[in-house]
């Protein structure tokens, strides 16, 4: 299964240090083994799945989407605001 990233993602990732990023890595190829692992979300993010995971004592948020035969990854990000983040950037990107 193919995999994208969408700019907060990118972004988000290359900001963090190295040992970080291969962290990410290795959480985004656990959901892409097993798409269906994170959880599914209801309402206005309707078809998004999220995935927590934690990093030194702080929670960590990865939105994606199935479509066709690729997992979209739209973001990554502290717990805190994640969803109000993820909404206006699907907003701001014309997305539903």
């Amino acid at each position: 299964m193919g995999k994208s990233y969408k700019p907060p993602f990118r972004k988000f990732v290359k900001k963090q240090t190295r040992p970080f990023q291969l962290i990410m890595e290795d959480e985004v190829e656990q959901i892409a083994i097993n798409p269906e692992m994170g959880e599914s979300k209801k309402g206005d993010l309707k078809g998004f799945r999220v995935h927590k995971f934690s990093h030194m004592r702080q929670k960590f948020l990865i939105a994606y989407r199935l479509q066709e035969a690729e997992i979209v990854f739209f973001m990554v990000g502290p717990h805190e605001n994640f969803y109000r983040q993820l909404k206006r950037y699907l907003k701001e990107a014309g997305q539903k």
